[in-house]
């Protein structure tokens, strides 16, 4: 069976780059493809020495920096890439990559993160944070984005089956494109973060300091809360306002960006894990609980997943500092066992992830007449 694999771009060893080195690891013989592949020599490790087939995109001017600036170009580009020769075509889609073009005689199945958030129900949040909200720009992006929409809309009946990485996209999916999607959860090292059952810590929030994290709300409820210690881990564009929120609580402890071997260490001792935003699926819930920390988690998104309520967790209903405060008072009324979170997040790990995908793999294949992998 000749498989190819399909990314949108390669830039760095994040959270959609994991699943494909999961699907390198299944399908060692596929041959890769991307829009673009600008990664650092030093993260290229989990590409096991493969170069990717590219797109024009890698060649316009500018583009190893500003790439994304050529988002409206990234249809046609991955529409360019010819698959006519292979079986099995499995797409890691967040944006376009879902949308190559294969023949009758091949098999697709597409991956999905999420559909395009900026350009579908979060198009609002995201012209705000850039500042595209009003203007000649601001109408430029829209225009494209509803271009975009229409795309995306229109190529989501391209692939065969769709998975969806959490219960959150997987509605996500039915409510843009009126697709029906498999939930197959991302690979999470939970290995990586050992289990240790004393917590004798503070709270903890590590975390990209950027909007829809809501860093700042999880700072405010502590500011009411003087009586718990909170440390705050992680750096962004949102830090001053962090900074602000944070000023004169002696309760509330900014640590900035820490080294993996200190962020281990504090989901290790923490007395629990703090999460705030409305994530698509939340991979450091899922660390935290590899550690045996518990969760107190704003219910929506990914963290429905993940969080089992009153077992390994707290979850709150509002985004609002009152509700973050009372799940903190409800957690406290808990006694949530270290091994229970322990054993949660060994339903999201790399052997996991590999199982369920090959397993969804085998059945697409099986349901077409074809051969499995």
């Amino acid at each position: 069976m000749k498989i190819a694999i399909v990314h949108e771009w390669l830039e760095s060893y994040a959270g959609s780059e994991r699943v494909v080195e999961q699907l390198l690891e299944l399908f060692p013989d596929a041959d890769l493809f991307a829009v673009c592949d600008f990664l650092p020599e030093g993260e290229r490790h989990f590409l096991k020495g493969k170069r990717p087939t590219t797109s024009f995109i890698q060649h316009l001017p500018r583009a190893q920096r500003w790439f994304r600036y050529y988002l409206g170009l990234m249809p046609l580009a991955v529409e360019q890439f010819d698959l006519s020769g292979y079986d099995l075509v499995i797409s890691s889609s967040h944006a376009v990559a879902k949308g190559v073009l294969t023949g009758p005689a091949t098999l697709h199945v597409s991956y999905v993160h999420s559909p395009m958030r900026y350009a579908w129900d979060l198009q609002h949040q995201y012209l705000r944070q850039a500042g595209l909200d009003r203007g000649l720009k601001g109408a430029m992006t829209r225009w494209l984005l509803g271009k975009m929409r229409a795309w995306d809309h229109a190529s989501a009946a391209r692939p065969d089956v769709i998975l969806a990485n959490s219960a959150w996209i997987a509605e996500r999916i039915r409510k843009t494109w009126r697709r029906e999607s498999q939930v197959v959860h991302p690979p999470v090292d939970v290995a990586g973060f050992p289990f240790r059952p004393l917590k004798d810590g503070p709270y903890v929030i590590a975390s990209r300091m950027v909007p829809y994290k809501r860093v700042d709300l999880v700072v405010e409820a502590f500011r009411g809360l003087p009586d718990r210690q909170l440390v705050v881990i992680g750096d962004g564009p949102e830090m001053p306002r962090v900074r602000a929120a944070a000023a004169n609580a002696p309760n509330i402890a900014l640590r900035g960006r820490a080294p993996q071997a200190e962020l281990v260490a504090a989901l290790q001792s923490a007395r629990a894990f703090v999460f705030a935003a409305e994530e698509d699926f939340g991979i450091g819930m899922v660390e935290a609980q590899a550690c045996g920390t518990p969760l107190i988690a704003y219910g929506r998104g990914g963290a429905a997943d993940i969080v089992q309520d009153g077992t390994t967790g707290v979850l709150f209903p509002r985004q609002d500092a009152a509700s973050l405060r009372d799940a903190v008072t409800r957690f406290e009324s808990h006694s949530i066992a270290p091994e229970a979170c322990r054993a949660n997040a060994e339903r999201f790990s790399r052997d996991a992830f590999r199982t369920r995908m090959l397993q969804a793999v085998r059945a697409a294949c099986e349901a077409r007449g074809m051969r499995a992998p």
